[in-house]
């Protein structure tokens, strides 16, 4: 099923050499994602400037126009690459693509460094307040980070949805991914439906994830 991109060519993002591999660092036990309550001024200062160079990033990708980079993913209308990765905040636990099996599943690549990642993380938080994690999983995949600087930016952030890391960066190889942010919109039969290479909006992640709402239910328990 071919999903919507809709217009967001106005938001960047930000590359990475896949062959670097992860930076080495250690994550702490706990849960999944936390929602810090020391979102002082000393915590939006940190972001106050990456935040201030989002407008402009967009301005200077708008006279570029569109991103000659971006490819069709081969992966549409495939199945997703299973995976087992690693819980950020409690590395001996892990998340399996599999455990969220019958749900429409938003995969997101995300960075602390990556500043298109700061502009749309409000719409991640909005999508897990808007649905029912019952039947819409959102996964983080730490991309080319130090774990403690993805703890960090979610305590500074916000969020609570699981997040996990990719040591020398095989998943998002197998997902081709070539650089964040890079969102991946996967039906509740495992197949995926849209990649999308830029920073979300919420009218793009509310039109396809309705969508892919639309296909599960009409295709009745158990894909039948």
């Amino acid at each position: 099923m071919a999903l919507d991109r809709g217009d967001d060519h106005g938001r960047g993002r930000a590359d990475r050499d896949l062959a670097l591999g992860p930076e080495p660092g250690a994550g702490r036990g706990g849960r999944t994602a936390r929602r810090s309550g020391g979102r002082g001024v000393r915590g939006l200062w940190r972001w106050a400037l990456p935040l201030a160079a989002v407008p402009v990033l967009a301005l200077l990708y708008w006279g570029l126009g569109q991103d000659q980079r971006r490819l069709p993913s081969a992966l549409e209308g495939r199945e997703a690459p299973a995976f087992r990765l690693a819980n950020l905040y409690n590395p001996s636990d892990s998340v399996s693509l599999s455990d969220f099996e019958g749900k429409v599943v938003v995969l997101n690549y995300w960075a602390s460094w990556c500043i298109p990642c700061i502009a749309e993380h409000p719409v991640l938080v909005r999508l897990r307040e808007t649905y029912d994690p019952e039947e819409v999983a959102l996964i983080g995949v730490l991309f080319q980070d130090r774990p403690e600087n993805g703890m960090r930016f979610i305590e500074e952030l916000g969020g609570e949805w699981p997040l996990v890391t990719d040591p020398g960066s095989l998943t998002a190889i197998e997902y081709g991914v070539y650089g964040v942010p890079e969102t991946y919109f996967i039906g509740a039969d495992g197949v995926v439906a849209l990649r999308h290479d830029l920073a979300v909006t919420w009218e793009l992640v509310e039109r396809n994830v309705d969508s892919l709402i639309v296909v599960r239910d009409a295709a009745g328990p158990a894909g039948s």
